[in-house]
């Protein structure tokens, strides 16, 4: 990693910086230089994850979000204020693409995270409704090997009732432990219902760089 970001801690950066589309890269040649502080979103095709970076620089169309699995077909890389990077990444597990769009995609998100020197976290989307599936885990584990400190973000809790959710965020909080890239507060969110969006904008403003 490069030398560590002035921390602000400030959510309403979110809000008060502006978000541009910087770049979308299809292979590791065409991956903007990096300079800025960048966070990344994962997580299965149609967790939310361009849901989740709208609502949090509180934008509706930021990033493309679609109901259709793989819509994400490239890292897409937003710029807020010139103080941070926000990634939005494909999709991994079910996706309609064939096995060499697959095979590229899983090469160049292997590679982003053993190489991007000013990454500072993965944010690895988990759907409530469904919990963690097998690519999840496989993900969690590959982001252990790289040594990429990861936050694990529930997606959709609107969808559940209270009982669900606490079993959902019991079971998350055991597969937290058994990661040791993986940071211990669990997130919970609901991008439709701005739930748990201010946590987050609060957890990660502390990687947006002073002026």
């Amino acid at each position: 990693m490069d030398e560590e970001p002035q921390r602000t801690g400030d959510p309403s950066l979110f809000r008060n910086l502006s978000c541009t589309f910087v770049a979308g890269a299809a292979n590791e040649e065409s991956l903007p230089h990096a300079s800025l502080p960048e966070i990344a979103f994962i997580g299965r095709s149609n967790v939310g994850k361009s849901s989740l970076v709208n609502a949090l620089v509180e934008k509706k169309s930021i990033a493309r979000t679609s109901q259709n699995p793989g819509a994400t077909k490239q890292l897409n890389f937003f710029n807020l204020g010139n103080r941070l990077m926000l990634v939005d990444m494909p999709g991994y597990g079910f996706a309609k693409v064939s096995k060499q769009q697959k095979s590229e995609w899983d090469n160049l998100i292997r590679n982003y995270f053993l190489g991007r020197t000013t990454l500072q976290r993965a944010c690895v989307l988990i759907d409530a409704r469904r919990g963690a599936m097998p690519h999840d885990h496989e993900f969690m584990e590959l982001l252990d090997e790289t040594a990429v400190i990861f936050y694990i973000i529930l997606t959709k809790i609107d969808a559940l009732k209270p009982s669900e959710l606490n079993e959902v965020l019991k079971t998350m909080e055991d597969t937290i432990k058994s990661h040791v890239a993986a940071f211990p507060k669990l997130f919970a969110t609901s991008a439709e219902k701005k739930i748990g969006i201010d946590t987050l904008q609060q957890e990660l403003s502390q990687f947006v760089l002073a002026e």
